[in-house]
């Protein structure tokens, strides 16, 4: 596919809610998933992970994400705790980026590798379709050559759906062997545009 041409991003910055509440719940997180005891929650990032929000709207994204516990109707995820999922960025249809918490916070955003990862999810794919928009497209493209300069220590850029790929990786820290999801996110075919148009990361580990 022919490259596109990239101009600069405006990161919005539109915070959500990291309390005492949440920074412990994600401490918590930390010592039961991960057996690690950490006095903050920052984290050294590795891998960038693309996401879709199972939902087209950013209102309603949003709102998911602002809360310190997680939603009742999560069950799939709830038995790894309840401190509630967030990612670091969140990218609209339109392609407008919105940075919403410190990027050297953990965000629970991917079982086994929230401790060493940045999240960044798109709004689309309610129903799984796949409806990611060129415009969301070019705006992961920045942001992931942006992150990459800013971080000289990401070595990965993957989907959520190949997470299970680092599971016999020294990044992998997932204790219990039974907490696992199965995820589509964001689509084969994203992934490999995105992939067509950076350089310098590898793929995940899959077989």
């Amino acid at each position: 596919m022919t490259p596109f041409t990239l101009f600069a991003y405006e990161i919005i910055q539109t915070p959500i809610s990291f309390d005492a509440q949440r920074v412990a719940l994600t401490k918590k997180y930390i010592k039961v998933h991960y057996n690690l005891d950490v006095s903050d929650i920052k984290i050294v990032p590795k891998i960038i992970f693309i996401h879709y929000t199972a939902l087209n709207s950013y209102e309603k994204t949003l709102k998911r994400f602002m809360s310190s516990k997680l939603p009742s109707d999560r069950p799939l995820i709830k038995k790894g705790g309840i401190l509630n999922v967030s990612t670091h960025f969140l990218i609209e249809q339109n392609g407008t980026i919105h940075q919403l918490m410190p990027l050297d916070f953990m965000a629970r955003h991917v079982i086994g590798l929230n401790y060493n990862s940045i999240g960044i999810e798109n709004v689309g794919g309610e129903n799984r379709q796949n409806n990611l928009t060129p415009e969301q497209l070019k705006a992961n493209i920045f942001l992931v050559n942006y992150l990459k300069k800013k971080f000289n220590t990401i070595e990965y850029v993957a989907g959520h759906y190949e997470y299970e790929c680092f599971d016999k990786t020294n990044l992998w820290l997932e204790v219990d062997k039974t907490y696992r999801t199965e995820k589509s996110d964001p689509g084969v075919r994203f992934m490999k545009e995105l992939r067509a148009n950076i350089k310098g990361f590898k793929e995940a580990p899959c077989d």
